[in-house]
């Protein structure tokens, strides 16, 4: 198959937006010309969100605006997005979120790897700018490093850093390939697709973007979002392992997953429970019981850290470092 010029590419942008009418403005305009397309999803706005993109449209006819009847949740619009870029037949899809936070300038930066068919899938990396501790707020610094450590776990992309960063863009190819339609409609959704190329074993790069924070704050409430997102990450985790390790291939990191889970919860436990009781009801530290306590510890830590570092090897070829071809 004779190879497209650059210019010939469908390269698509997805916009998602929910009362985002002191910024949309200014992120359409900021789209690079190089994008054939974009798809603005409103997301049952109730500001003049709407009215600013069909403004807009009549001087950029590559808007396409999708208006949700109520506010689904980001995911939602990603959905949306993404399977209107599947009837577009688009080679590459991005995602720039509509308050104006993604640097239009890093676009090319994401696209390339995509084109170059290094990789399927690039996600902005806000980590990797020497000044992010200066314009990222202390408390997303914080948050985003233990989702991170959390994330890798549910997604198998061990030395993928900052998954909660939305400025990605993925190649039609991998697009269809997963199951775009079942992820998830809410926050989240970073991980989600994170996990659904691993289960293909698809490739994902980390490209460095420039973080922008302006004045507007975040909508997502943290008492909520928190236990919804852990308990997402774990599902995700054990789909992963269910899926990629026994399903479709066997491997035998699952027996060493398994042996640290048996030894900590039904092992271990029991033994120190046993131990704290026995200590303090009769003053007496049991030495039978403090050994085995220790030996099945030291078997659960060392099978967690064996499985850890077999899933880190089992997907070393789908964790591209493209910081390593800068």
């Amino acid at each position: 198959m004779k190879a497209k010029h650059k210019e010939d590419h469908e390269i698509v942008v997805i916009v998602p937006a929910f009362n985002e009418e002191i910024h949309i403005i200014s992120t359409l305009a900021g789209i690079p010309k190089r994008v054939t397309r974009v798809i603005v999803i409103n997301d049952g706005s109730t500001d003049n969100t709407e009215k600013f993109v069909l403004e807009q449209q009549l001087v950029d006819p590559r808007i396409q605006l999708i208006n949700n009847e109520q506010n689904f949740g980001l995911g939602h619009s990603l959905i949306v997005g993404y399977l209107e870029s599947q009837k577009h037949f688009g080679d590459v899809t991005i995602v720039m979120a509509g308050d104006n936070q993604m640097d239009p300038d890093d676009l090319d930066a994401l696209i390339e790897p995509v084109i170059r068919d290094e990789v399927d899938y690039t996600k902005g990396n806000r980590l990797l700018r020497n000044d992010v501790r200066d314009s990222m707020p202390g408390y997303r610094f914080v948050g985003n490093s233990i989702l991170t450590f959390l994330t890798k776990f549910a997604t198998g992309y061990w030395h993928v850093v900052d998954p909660q960063c939305g400025y990605t863009a993925i190649s039609g190819k991998a697009l269809n390939r997963i199951p775009i339609a079942t992820m998830t409609k809410g926050y989240g959704y970073n991980a989600h697709i994170l996990n659904m190329l691993n289960i293909e074993n698809l490739r994902v790069g980390d490209v460095s973007v420039r973080p922008v924070y302006g004045p507007n704050t975040t909508k997502i409430k943290l008492r909520k979002y928190i236990p919804l997102i852990l308990k997402l990450l774990s599902n995700l985790y054990f789909k992963r392992l269910f899926q990629k390790y026994i399903w479709r291939d066997f491997h035998p990191l699952v027996l060493f997953y398994a042996m640290a889970v048996i030894n900590s919860f039904f092992i271990a436990l029991p033994l120190a429970i046993r131990f704290v009781y026995l200590y303090w009801t009769i003053g007496v530290a049991p030495t039978t019981t403090l050994i085995l306590l220790s030996l099945s510890t030291n078997i659960a830590v060392l099978s967690f850290f064996f499985a850890i570092w077999m899933d880190m090897e089992a997907n070393r070829n789908v964790s591209v470092r493209l910081i390593d071809k800068l």
